[in-house]
């Protein structure tokens, strides 16, 4: 399933999310510029590599900027430009970009610890989907209800339907965790970090939790 917007408007510009966007992007755009060495060197540098993590603990900040293809970089941006606004607007600017980092480390810790678990822990990880994550379980804790136009594959067809976020949402995390599992065994030889949308989400979803708080009015 893609979705291609929700129909939950914001109150106001996400300009958080859009710099996020932005300076992803613009990394992005400087990782494809360089040669292949350069890019693999930049890669284990600023990539997480759990091995590493203690001596280069600046890479479970760094890792969330960067991506590893031109599909990787186009989904992890789309997805975090469909639901991020509405969770901006609900937090607030400062709580916003604090939750995003946050949700990302969470990821980062449970994506490693599997690592070790598994002996993958000389296979950097990229990506911001563990912080991407972390929003839409925000967006699900926050606007359950809301309406997600998708395209969803019927067979051999794709149709325009408009889902709850909550079937959404909880369909994207049953096939983070389904090929989670099957992928387990092959950790080793990299691909998709699953437990870190996994995560992610997990942690984004208890988070945001702390982060917002309903205002209760009482009646004298």
């Amino acid at each position: 399933m893609i979705p291609l917007k929700d129909i939950n408007p914001s109150r106001s510009f996400p300009i958080v999310n859009l710099t996020i966007i932005l300076i992803c992007s613009a990394l992005w755009l400087y990782e494809v510029s360089l040669g292949e060495y350069e890019f693999n060197d930049f890669i284990y540098n600023f990539g997480l590599v759990p091995v590493e993590v203690f001596s280069k603990p600046y890479q479970l900040f760094t890792h969330m900027f960067l991506h590893g293809s031109w599909l990787h970089i186009i989904g992890n941006m789309w997805f975090l430009w469909v639901f991020g606004d509405n969770v901006e607007d609900r937090l607030g600017k400062f709580k916003y970009i604090l939750f995003y980092v946050l949700s990302g480390l969470g990821a980062a810790v449970i994506q490693s610890l599997v690592s070790f678990l598994t002996g993958a822990v000389d296979v950097p990880m990229v990506g911001a989907s563990g912080a991407i994550s972390g929003v839409l379980g925000a967006y699900l804790y926050l606007f359950p209800h809301a309406r997600i136009l998708a395209l969803v594959p019927i067979f051999f067809f794709l149709t325009f339907m408009e889902l709850p976020a909550v079937f959404f949402i909880g369909m994207w995390v049953f096939i983070q965790i389904i090929n989670g599992l099957i992928t387990l065994p092959f950790a080793g030889m990299g691909g998709v970090a699953w437990f870190a949308h996994i995560g992610g989400f997990f942690v984004g979803y208890k988070l945001v939790r702390v982060f917002y708080r309903r205002r209760l009015y009482g009646k004298a």
